[in-house]
Protein backbone atom coordinates (compact mmCIF):
# COMPACT_ATOMS: atom_id res chain seq x y z
CA UNK A 1 0.00 0.00 0.00
CA UNK A 2 1.47 3.37 -0.74
CA UNK A 3 1.82 6.13 2.12
CA UNK A 4 -0.64 7.94 0.90
CA UNK A 5 -3.26 5.98 1.06
CA UNK A 6 -1.95 5.41 4.66
CA UNK A 7 -1.90 9.13 5.35
CA UNK A 8 -5.57 9.53 3.39
CA UNK A 9 -6.89 7.14 5.73
CA UNK A 10 -5.63 8.22 9.17
CA UNK A 11 -6.47 12.02 8.30
CA UNK A 12 -10.44 10.00 7.90
CA UNK A 13 -9.89 8.05 11.31
CA UNK A 14 -9.35 4.84 9.85
CA UNK A 15 -5.79 3.33 11.03
CA UNK A 16 -3.27 0.03 10.06
CA UNK A 17 -4.71 -2.73 12.28
CA UNK A 18 -3.29 -2.14 16.05
CA UNK A 19 -1.54 -5.69 15.97
CA UNK A 20 2.22 -5.03 16.56
CA UNK A 21 3.51 -5.18 13.60
CA UNK A 22 5.22 -2.87 11.22
CA UNK A 23 4.81 -2.74 7.70
CA UNK A 24 7.41 -1.32 5.21
CA UNK A 25 6.07 0.66 1.92
CA UNK A 26 8.50 2.68 -0.98
CA UNK A 27 9.52 5.93 -0.32
CA UNK A 28 6.77 8.42 -2.02
CA UNK A 29 9.98 10.36 -3.16
CA UNK A 30 14.05 10.66 -2.95
CA UNK A 31 13.71 13.20 -0.49
CA UNK A 32 10.63 11.95 1.69
CA UNK A 33 11.83 8.33 3.73
CA UNK A 34 10.93 8.15 7.80
CA UNK A 35 9.17 6.43 10.35
CA UNK A 36 5.29 6.67 11.13
CA UNK A 37 4.17 5.03 14.53
CA UNK A 38 0.68 4.44 15.13
CA UNK A 39 -1.33 2.53 18.00
CA UNK A 40 0.39 -0.46 18.09
CA UNK A 41 1.57 -0.46 14.03
CA UNK A 42 4.69 0.69 12.91
CA UNK A 43 5.14 2.09 8.96
CA UNK A 44 8.39 2.68 7.40
CA UNK A 45 8.28 4.68 3.98
CA UNK A 46 12.11 3.40 2.88
CA UNK A 47 13.48 2.27 0.29
CA UNK A 48 15.65 -0.63 1.98
CA UNK A 49 15.01 -4.32 2.48
CA UNK A 50 12.41 -5.05 4.48
CA UNK A 51 13.53 -8.49 5.39
CA UNK A 52 16.84 -7.05 7.02
CA UNK A 53 14.32 -4.08 8.32
CA UNK A 54 11.90 -6.34 10.73
CA UNK A 55 15.15 -8.94 10.97
CA UNK A 56 16.73 -5.36 13.03
CA UNK A 57 13.51 -4.47 14.79
CA UNK A 58 13.26 -8.49 16.05
CA UNK A 59 16.83 -8.04 17.24
CA UNK A 60 16.48 -5.25 19.85
CA UNK A 61 16.90 -5.44 23.21
CA UNK A 62 13.10 -3.29 24.47
CA UNK A 63 9.68 -3.52 24.43
CA UNK A 64 8.44 -5.20 21.05
CA UNK A 65 5.76 -2.16 20.54
CA UNK A 66 8.20 0.66 21.08
CA UNK A 67 11.09 -0.67 19.14
CA UNK A 68 10.69 0.92 16.00
CA UNK A 69 10.67 4.46 17.79
CA UNK A 70 13.83 2.84 19.72
CA UNK A 71 17.03 5.41 19.40
CA UNK A 72 19.23 2.22 18.77
CA UNK A 73 16.95 1.08 15.89
CA UNK A 74 16.36 4.88 15.07
CA UNK A 75 20.84 5.57 14.90
CA UNK A 76 21.03 2.18 13.11
CA UNK A 77 18.96 3.17 10.17
CA UNK A 78 20.19 6.62 10.14
CA UNK A 79 23.63 5.28 9.64
CA UNK A 80 22.06 2.47 6.83
CA UNK A 81 20.21 4.84 4.93
CA UNK A 82 23.23 7.92 5.52
CA UNK A 83 19.83 9.78 6.28
CA UNK A 84 20.00 12.09 9.00
CA UNK A 85 16.74 13.51 11.07
CA UNK A 86 15.75 16.33 13.77
CA UNK A 87 13.09 14.88 16.13
CA UNK A 88 10.59 12.75 16.70
CA UNK A 89 7.09 14.60 16.03
CA UNK A 90 3.60 14.58 17.36
CA UNK A 91 1.44 14.17 13.70
CA UNK A 92 -1.49 16.21 13.73
CA UNK A 93 -4.06 16.98 11.40
CA UNK A 94 -7.15 19.22 10.43
CA UNK A 95 -9.75 19.29 7.31
CA UNK A 96 -9.99 22.58 5.63
CA UNK A 97 -12.24 25.37 7.15
CA UNK A 98 -14.46 27.57 4.45
CA UNK A 99 -14.06 31.09 4.08
CA UNK A 100 -11.38 33.67 4.94
CA UNK A 101 -8.42 33.35 7.75
CA UNK A 102 -9.48 35.25 11.06
CA UNK A 103 -6.55 36.79 10.90
CA UNK A 104 -5.21 39.79 9.08
CA UNK A 105 -2.68 37.51 6.46
CA UNK A 106 -0.44 39.22 3.88
CA UNK A 107 1.36 36.84 1.65
CA UNK A 108 4.48 37.85 0.46
CA UNK A 109 8.30 35.77 0.09
CA UNK A 110 10.16 36.56 2.96
CA UNK A 111 14.35 35.20 3.37
CA UNK A 112 13.30 34.04 7.03
CA UNK A 113 15.15 30.62 8.86
CA UNK A 114 11.25 29.07 8.81
CA UNK A 115 10.65 29.75 5.09
CA UNK A 116 14.01 28.64 4.37
CA UNK A 117 13.67 24.98 6.17
CA UNK A 118 9.81 24.56 4.51
CA UNK A 119 11.44 25.09 1.52
CA UNK A 120 14.15 22.44 2.06
CA UNK A 121 11.57 20.06 2.79
CA UNK A 122 8.64 20.96 0.71
CA UNK A 123 7.50 21.46 -2.86
CA UNK A 124 5.25 24.87 -3.80
CA UNK A 125 5.69 26.54 -0.36
CA UNK A 126 3.53 29.73 0.35
CA UNK A 127 4.56 32.64 2.93
CA UNK A 128 1.62 34.54 5.04
CA UNK A 129 2.72 36.97 7.80
CA UNK A 130 1.27 38.79 10.02
CA UNK A 131 2.27 41.37 12.96
CA UNK A 132 4.52 39.07 15.50
CA UNK A 133 3.87 36.13 13.27
CA UNK A 134 4.33 34.16 10.27
CA UNK A 135 2.88 30.75 8.45
CA UNK A 136 4.09 28.58 5.60
CA UNK A 137 2.22 25.69 3.99
CA UNK A 138 3.75 23.81 1.34
CA UNK A 139 3.40 19.86 -0.21
CA UNK A 140 5.71 17.94 1.92
CA UNK A 141 5.58 13.85 2.62
CA UNK A 142 3.47 11.99 0.30
CA UNK A 143 2.62 15.13 -1.65
CA UNK A 144 0.22 16.38 1.64
CA UNK A 145 -0.46 19.75 2.62
CA UNK A 146 1.87 20.76 5.72
CA UNK A 147 1.83 24.15 7.43
CA UNK A 148 4.67 25.29 9.83
CA UNK A 149 3.89 29.02 12.17
CA UNK A 150 6.12 31.08 13.71
CA UNK A 151 5.74 33.55 16.54
CA UNK A 152 8.00 36.35 17.67
CA UNK A 153 8.63 36.19 21.61
CA UNK A 154 6.82 39.10 22.44
CA UNK A 155 3.72 37.90 20.67
CA UNK A 156 4.02 34.68 22.65
CA UNK A 157 0.91 33.18 25.19
CA UNK A 158 -1.45 35.54 23.14
CA UNK A 159 -2.99 33.37 21.38
CA UNK A 160 -1.04 33.88 18.16
CA UNK A 161 0.13 30.41 17.39
CA UNK A 162 -3.51 29.35 17.98
CA UNK A 163 -4.96 32.04 15.55
CA UNK A 164 -1.89 31.29 12.80
CA UNK A 165 -2.90 27.50 13.15
CA UNK A 166 -6.52 28.17 12.44
CA UNK A 167 -6.15 30.82 9.94
CA UNK A 168 -4.15 27.82 8.37
CA UNK A 169 -6.95 25.44 7.41
CA UNK A 170 -8.65 28.10 5.82
CA UNK A 171 -5.83 28.70 3.09
CA UNK A 172 -5.74 25.02 1.28
CA UNK A 173 -8.55 23.88 -0.65
CA UNK A 174 -11.84 23.10 0.59
CA UNK A 175 -11.57 18.99 0.15
CA UNK A 176 -8.14 18.99 1.19
CA UNK A 177 -6.65 18.81 4.93
CA UNK A 178 -3.71 20.44 6.58
CA UNK A 179 -0.96 17.94 8.23
CA UNK A 180 1.43 19.66 11.13
CA UNK A 181 4.84 18.26 12.85
CA UNK A 182 5.43 19.61 16.64
CA UNK A 183 8.13 18.33 18.47
CA UNK A 184 7.23 16.33 21.35
CA UNK A 185 8.59 18.55 23.64
CA UNK A 186 7.18 21.69 22.68
CA UNK A 187 4.11 21.44 24.57
CA UNK A 188 3.28 25.52 23.76
CA UNK A 189 2.62 24.19 20.06
CA UNK A 190 1.03 20.86 20.83
CA UNK A 191 -1.33 22.88 22.38
CA UNK A 192 -2.01 25.78 20.01
CA UNK A 193 -2.55 23.31 17.13
CA UNK A 194 -4.85 21.29 19.26
CA UNK A 195 -6.92 24.17 20.49
CA UNK A 196 -7.41 24.92 16.30
CA UNK A 197 -8.42 21.50 15.84
CA UNK A 198 -5.61 19.30 15.52
CA UNK A 199 -6.31 15.85 15.88
CA UNK A 200 -2.67 13.72 17.02
CA UNK A 201 -2.54 10.87 14.58
CA UNK A 202 0.57 9.45 15.60
CA UNK A 203 4.43 10.16 16.38
CA UNK A 204 6.49 10.14 12.75
CA UNK A 205 10.44 10.74 12.46
CA UNK A 206 11.44 12.17 8.98
CA UNK A 207 15.21 11.04 7.42
CA UNK A 208 16.55 14.04 5.40
CA UNK A 209 18.80 13.23 2.57
CA UNK A 210 22.54 14.39 3.02
CA UNK A 211 24.73 15.55 0.40
CA UNK A 212 26.29 12.21 0.77
CA UNK A 213 23.18 10.22 0.72
CA UNK A 214 21.97 12.40 -2.58
CA UNK A 215 25.10 11.27 -4.27
CA UNK A 216 24.59 7.70 -3.44
CA UNK A 217 21.48 7.50 -4.51
CA UNK A 218 21.42 9.40 -7.74
CA UNK A 219 24.62 6.32 -8.51
CA UNK A 220 22.85 3.46 -7.35
CA UNK A 221 18.92 3.85 -8.62
CA UNK A 222 17.05 6.45 -10.53
CA UNK A 223 14.46 8.21 -8.36
CA UNK A 224 11.29 7.19 -7.16
CA UNK A 225 8.32 8.59 -9.05
CA UNK A 226 4.87 9.93 -6.02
Amino acid sequence: MELAKILEAAAGGVFPPADGSTTVVPQPSERDAGVLAFTAHTVIFLDDDPEWIHATIAGLDCDPLAATMNPVFLAILMARSGRTTDTIDLLTVAPALPGPPPLPLTEQDQDHPRVRRARSRRDDVRVWSTPGGLLTIGRGVAGRHEVSIEVDGAAAERGLGRALALSARHLIPADAVLWSQQATGNARSIRAFQSAGYRPVGAELVLHPTEKSRAANGAERPTPGR
